[in-house]
């Protein structure tokens, strides 16, 4: 059988920084360090020569076991077969190639990888001996909007009704970068947007050190955004610009005065910002997988795919077991979350963009 990885070896988390997602940055190894995540760096020879770096997270379940996590990793080399079989067999060989560097309590390695398909064609298949996670940790499905266009032409893909509601919101609300200083601001109306919808999220703490640890990177630029409305703030959403790509990562919004239409404001003003600083997309970073309407996050579907853009979809989250007991007992128990999970979910639905914490509200508590 063909060998698609010629080498995996240590590598210094600095090295990481060359990644194409953020997910797979230096930074983000940094700074999942923080909280009880071990970050391990490599570098990856494939076997046309091509070198590619991969970051894999180590965290402690119970009983002395751990398991490993690489989101939208690895990043495969250029020209790569768009086969769900070659793609198996190359995540095979990263899986066993990194337990000699795991350490041995790891009971199973996690992916996401970052391969996907576009509107209407198939998702892309991970094969056996792969199993579905009974969990996604990073949403599989998004939409990502093309900044290579003028101003009016994003606007022109924009359903009507979006492009009334961007130049309403950007007429009757203020909207402006607050960055870190906003954080206290922005957490209010997160913890009103997490009891509205029943959701879980991360004390405010997590957030400041996010902002502290993008603070003294270069070439990475994190953002908050607030709007407001005579002094009453109303909605703010961060952003991260990283390379070529802003990613949208949190929303939260009051739910006050709704009419106004500070939501479709605040994602204007990150998108025309993001191709100031020549960024080449925006990824609204999570929707559901389809438009079905008894979907809990239906609201969030409609509003998100309004901006227009490409909707995309990845194959999810995948585990490889190294200890196959403690890997099925900890699939049976994220599976009994999941559902209690998606019980409070269906308790909160909504739309107008206030859900985007709900669609991240997993990947708050484990990622």
């Amino acid at each position: 059988m063909k060998q698609f990885i010629k080498n995996l070896t240590a590598a210094p988390l600095s090295l990481c920084e060359s990644a194409k997602s953020f997910l797979q940055s230096g930074f983000w190894g940094e700074f999942k360090a923080s909280f009880s995540w071990t970050p391990f760096a490599f570098r990856v020879v494939w076997e046309n020569g091509e070198e590619k770096t991969l970051l894999a997270l180590y965290r402690p379940l119970v009983m002395g076991m751990g398991f490993a996590y690489a989101p939208w990793g690895p990043e495969l080399p250029d020209g790569f077969p768009a086969d769900d079989e070659a793609r198996t067999c190359a995540l095979r060989e990263t899986a066993e190639a990194l337990r000699t560097f795991l350490p041995q309590s790891t009971a199973f390695v996690r992916f996401d990888p970052d391969w996907f398909s576009c509107e209407n064609e198939p998702r892309p298949a991970i094969l056996r001996p792969f199993t579905r996670a009974s969990s996604d940790i990073q949403p599989p499905d998004t939409v990502i909007i093309d900044l290579n266009q003028t101003d009016d032409q994003i606007l022109a893909g924009m359903k009507p009704k979006w492009r009334y509601n961007v130049r309403l919101g950007c007429k009757k609300t203020r909207v402006f970068r607050a960055d870190a200083d906003g954080l206290d601001t922005f957490y209010d109306l997160f913890t009103r947007t997490a009891r509205r919808d029943g959701i879980a999220i991360h004390g405010i703490g997590y957030y400041k050190r996010l902002f502290e640890a993008a603070a003294v990177k270069t070439g990475l630029d994190l953002r908050l955004y607030l709007a407001e409305v005579e002094g009453l703030p109303l909605a703010g959403i961060v952003t991260l610009f990283r390379g070529k790509t802003a990613t949208y990562l949190y929303g939260a919004s009051s739910g006050e005065k709704r009419n106004l239409m500070a939501a479709y404001a605040l994602q204007w003003q990150a998108i025309r910002d993001a191709k100031e600083a020549r960024c080449a997309a925006y990824d609204l970073f999570g929707i559901p997988p389809d438009a079905s309407p008894v979907h809990p996050m239906a609201g969030l579907y409609l509003f998100k795919t309004g901006f227009g853009g490409r909707i995309v979809h990845r194959p999810g989250s995948w585990d490889y077991a190294y200890k196959h007991m403690t890997a099925h007992l900890f699939g049976a128990a994220e599976k009994v979350r999941k559902a209690l999970f998606d019980a409070r979910k269906r308790r909160g639905r909504g739309g107008g963009g206030v859900n985007h914490a709900s669609l991240h509200a997993e990947i708050e508590r484990k990622d």
